[in-house]
């Protein structure tokens, strides 16, 4: 488990910032899970960065900002909330119009790891809009019932991945909410997932451990304070729960290697028996 706090993006100049976990890891770098690696991208009002990575799969999201790719010479504009996916061969020119901010995720520790190139494109570039994300979860908070859910959250899914509801063939996105007052119920799965947090007041938390109880509690938690625009990584297999103690909403993107290991049928997702 590891925690990467909003400080490592605040201020300097433009730049992307690798969440490197290579050396605990023990695998070459830069890594922040087997399969994937997350990164902040930083970006100056007027300037750009460029990316070609050797991937099958890149997510963007916009934590902060304005502005615009040239994706082998199509423009996408976007803005902050905006997601943005691009499949392989993608050469990338990023353009802040105001001070931006991002979180980029790619496979390409997979694809070190294979010794592969990649070179077939399993989707289109794909863009999901911030109004259309934040009105189909604002549609399911307000459901009745969404409080005695154990996720209230929206899954992202390209038309392609019918067979995993995955945002790419490797890549698995959730734009979530976790009400004010509420906690989820203890879950583990086989993939790593990289949590990003969006917003969220003091009191909102993890807890991560190897075993439950006979409750269905986490025996011995690791505690994960949550901190706006910060980032940390829950192991494959380890249980966790978050928690709101607050009285506001809070909100979270997790981002998981769950369409590969759904394809692999070893996701193995299982939750507590407590409610």
């Amino acid at each position: 488990m590891r925690q990467f706090s909003p400080e490592i993006h605040e201020g300097g100049p433009t730049r992307i910032i690798p969440l490197d976990l290579s050396a605990e890891l023990g695998i070459a770098g830069p890594v922040t899970s087997p399969a994937l690696l997350a990164n902040f991208v930083r970006i100056l009002a007027g300037e750009h960065v460029k990316t070609a990575p050797n991937a099958t799969s890149e997510l963007y999201y916009v934590l902060e900002g304005r502005g615009w790719s040239a994706v082998d010479g199509s423009l996408v504009q976007w803005e902050k909330g905006d997601f943005l996916t691009l499949p392989a061969g993608c050469t990338s020119t990023h353009h802040a119009e105001v001070e931006t901010l991002m979180y980029y995720v790619t496979d390409e520790p997979l694809l070190r790891f294979l010794g592969a190139t990649a070179t077939q494109r399993k989707f289109r570039p794909t863009k999901f809009r911030r109004d259309d994300c934040v009105a189909e979860l604002s549609a399911i908070a307000n459901k009745p019932g969404a409080n005695e859910k154990n996720r209230v959250s929206v899954l992202l899914n390209n038309a392609n991945e019918e067979q995993s509801l995955t945002i790419t063939h490797v890549l698995w996105a959730m734009f979530g909410l976790l009400p004010a007052g509420q906690r989820q119920r203890a879950h583990r799965h086989q993939s790593v997932a990289l949590d990003l947090i969006l917003d969220c007041p003091p009191g909102c938390y993890s807890l991560l451990g190897t075993r439950l109880d006979d409750r269905g509690e986490i025996v011995d938690p690791i505690r994960v304070d949550w901190e706006p625009g910060g980032a940390f990584v829950t192991p494959p297999g380890m249980w966790h729960a978050h928690h709101n103690e607050s009285d506001t909403d809070a909100h979270l993107i997790p981002i998981q290697d769950a369409g590969l290991q759904t394809y692999l049928r070893s996701l193995d997702i299982r939750f507590s028996d407590r409610r």
